[in-house]
């Protein structure tokens, strides 16, 4: 399957049934996931509720959720994550997002994400550009590190965190020393979708766990970012890290993460 457009109305429906949920009920109660880690009641209503809609409208597709894994099988699997920045939700914090995602042989093909407090939903289909609201999208023509605004994803918690944040940390200093403002918002999926609207010029994500970027991946390359791997290459399912990133901006920040992990 080349034309991926076909199923955004069904992705936005249940990305929008999400989003109404998300504003008006609470978190409800907290789950222990592991080392300051944690899921609400509202994140698993949310997955069990989009996984029963996606099944029922795409029968063929499988599904990969956050909170309670792999159903169904296929080529293509839809991936959410119900609340992306679920400690900024349960603090009232609005810097948090519903992010459903499609991929394709390992490769992010189709995102819908809505950021339910900030009034934004953008969407994206591989080789049909990506909208906010409905409005073509694209990222920043930011070409100077000294006028860049990047993103860097959370800062590690649970096994091996120490380890991971090091290089974390690097990246954080080196950005400081370059960059005109270096953020954390704690949400991947809104960090993707402001590069790929030109509020962000690189969103940094020392990770790559599927339901967290999948939808933003799709939605800032089909913007114009480029988004690859540690190393350069093209990002997909198994790389190791998610480095997304404006065009003219490309090499000097990758210049950056080498140095950072030197």
């Amino acid at each position: 399957m080349s034309d991926y457009g076909p199923l955004l109305p069904v992705a936005v429906e249940a990305v929008a049934r999400a989003a109404e949920v998300m504003r008006r009920k609470p978190p409800g109660a907290l789950t222990v996931k592991g080392d300051r880690d944690m899921a609400s009641a509202l994140d698993y209503e949310i997955e069990r509720d989009i996984r029963e809609l996606l099944h029922v409208a795409t029968p063929d597709i499988g599904f990969l959720g956050e909170e309670n894994g792999i159903s169904g099988s296929g080529e293509m699997q839809w991936v959410l994550d119900p609340i992306d920045g679920t400690a900024n939700f349960v603090r009232g914090i609005p810097l948090c997002a519903v992010s459903l995602g499609l991929l394709h042989h390992d490769e992010a093909v189709l995102g819908v994400i809505e950021l339910p407090f900030l009034g934004n939903r953008y969407a994206a289909a591989q080789d049909d550009g990506a909208t906010v609201n409905g409005s073509p999208i694209q990222v920043s023509r930011t070409s100077r590190l000294s006028e860049a605004i990047v993103a860097i994803g959370d800062y590690a918690v649970g096994e091996d965190a120490a380890a991971k944040n090091r290089l974390r940390l690097a990246l954080t200093a080196r950005l400081a020393e370059s960059v005109q403002r270096v953020r954390m918002t704690g949400s991947a999926a809104l960090d993707l979708v402001w590069l790929a609207e030109g509020r962000l010029d690189a969103a940094l994500t020392l990770s790559n766990r599927p339901w967290d970027m999948t939808a933003g991946v799709a939605i800032a390359r089909e913007a114009g970012a480029n988004v690859i791997d540690w190393d350069g290459s093209r990002h997909d399912a198994g790389s190791s890290v998610t480095l997304g990133i404006t065009p003219a901006l490309l090499e000097d920040t990758l210049g950056l993460f080498r140095q950072a992990a030197a």
